[in-house]
């Protein structure tokens, strides 16, 4: 699946040792065969992803709190 900037995705993680991560795409680096995204995660990180084939998931945007 593509993921388009301004998506929300959940990407499970590698280890279930840990939770999975929460972010936004904010850019497409590389498209397909094999992507690449700029991932701005909930905890404030950025990073480049490459996801596994299954590993990343479109999210509903995270509940603010107020």
């Amino acid at each position: 699946m593509a993921f388009s900037p301004g998506d929300h995705v959940l990407v499970e993680a590698e280890s279930t040792d840990r939770p999975g991560r929460r972010g936004v795409v904010e850019e497409v680096v590389r498209g397909d065969p094999h992507p690449r995204y700029r991932i701005r995660w909930d905890d404030g990180h950025e990073s480049i992803y490459t996801p596994a084939a299954g590993a990343m998931t479109l999210a509903a945007p995270a509940a603010r709190s107020t």
